[in-house]
């Protein structure tokens, strides 16, 4: 499932990551890309960018002047984001799809009294299913009975891809039915988050502004993309986009650089190579062409690869460590781990001279870190939207004590 346990956290110690889907993990490479940018600068004063630039005084506002927003660097105004997809990121954007695979499609029989997020242990969930994708197609099909619940923020677990027929809503990531429960939330409400928050995680926002540095588009294939699920789930348009209320940027927001950038979602007939899809395409090519004609039977690969440009980052990943290491240990940490991220904004922020972001960072613990308060103005975002708009969203907590 690509996503560590619940009950592993404590054992992770910064080490492992808690997950690693390539929607995920290529929104971690891309922070640890701006933190050896960001190093590369504060080396050499005359040092340019093609991503980030130096910010002016005249910029930065006054220090009693609301939360903390004095990061060194912006990301350059001429340069846009877009994230390609091979696969609709799991979750809600890919209910339709899922709905659409199956033999059939009537909602399943909700279990009394509703429950939205049963845990993925219960009976109620032990018959999830693991639907084939590549089946699906970009239209999608008439909305079930039960189509929009929001679960209760007291709610102490959450849904796989189980209890497709409930949408809009906060799941995990989906996985198989006896797989060991996790808190990881799915790609889909990660990329909704980060439609408020940037992609700039909390140890890259000590040094860029969030402004500038969110997602322009997301492109789908089409036979991976369900506009009404893409609109449902990222979007705050009527009737049902879950993303309403948020206003462009809220009052405890203004002055942080953040705000609510909802990206459009596109769709392209280009299919990757290597897509479920590409590889069943080249099987019945090959049949056709006096071949074998054997179906090929697609599964996950449990590896997962990072690489950034200029090379920093170019590793194999398996468990969420480098492959080929033992899990847990330190040496098997990867670049773009908690523990490896820190150390390297400790760096760049010893390289830089800035004494206020070094002594936010050397605190005792990770958790100090993200709980000071040069952040305070990114978790004031995170918790409007998780308490207003993504409601029953669970921490993923467990592995925060750890120190350099």
């Amino acid at each position: 499932m690509k996503c560590l346990p619940a009950s592993k956290l404590a054992q992770a110690n910064g080490v492992a990551l808690h997950d690693w889907h390539a929607e995920v993990l290529a929104i971690r490479a891309f922070n640890r890309f701006i933190l050896d940018e960001c190093h590369r600068l504060a080396r050499d004063d005359a040092a340019e960018s093609d991503f980030l630039r130096r910010r002016t005084q005249e910029e930065l506002p006054p220090i009693s002047n609301g939360p903390w927003h004095h990061q060194p660097f912006a990301w350059r105004e001429d340069l846009t984001l877009h994230m390609y997809c091979s696969e609709a990121p799991c979750g809600d954007a890919s209910m339709e799809l899922i709905m659409s695979s199956q033999d059939d499609a009537t909602p399943w029989e909700e279990p009394s009294p509703l429950c939205p997020s049963p845990s993925p242990a219960s009976p109620s969930s032990s018959t999830a299913l693991s639907p084939s994708f590549s089946s699906s197609s970009s239209s999608s099909p008439p909305p079930p009975h039960h189509h929009h619940h929001p679960p209760s923020s007291s709610e102490p677990t959450l849904l796989g891809r189980g209890f497709f027929s409930r949408l809009g809503i906060v799941r995990r990531k989906p996985s198989r039915a006896d797989a060991p429960p996790s808190r990881s939330k799915s790609c889909s409400d990660k990329l909704a988050l980060h439609q408020c928050t940037s992609l700039l995680s909390s140890l890259a926002s000590l040094f860029v502004s969030p402004r500038g540095a969110y997602l322009a588009s997301l492109v789908l294939p089409a036979s991976q993309h369900s506009p009404a699920a893409c609109r449902r789930c990222f979007s705050a348009e009527p009737p049902d986009g879950r993303m309403a209320g948020l206003d462009k940027e809220g009052p405890a927001w203004r002055g942080t650089g953040y705000g609510f950038h909802p990206f459009r979602v596109q769709a392209t007939e280009r299919e990757f190579e290597f897509s479920r899809r590409g590889i069943r395409a080249r099987s019945t090519d090959g049949a056709a062409g006096g071949g074998r004609g054997e179906e090929i039977k697609v599964v996950a690969s449990n590896l997962a690869v990072a690489w950034t440009v200029g090379g920093e980052v170019e590793e194999g990943l398996i468990g969420g460590v480098m492959q080929g290491r033992k899990g847990f240990d330190v040496k098997g940490a990867s670049l773009t781990s908690r523990r490896k991220m820190w150390a390297a904004a400790v760096e760049v922020a010893g390289t830089l001279g800035d004494k206020v972001i070094s002594e936010a960072l050397a605190m005792g613990s990770y958790d100090g870190v993200k709980g000071g308060h040069l952040l305070e103005g990114r978790r004031r975002v995170k918790e409007q939207v998780r308490g207003e708009v993504l409601k029953g969203w669970l921490r993923n907590t467990g592995d925060e004590d750890f120190s350099l």
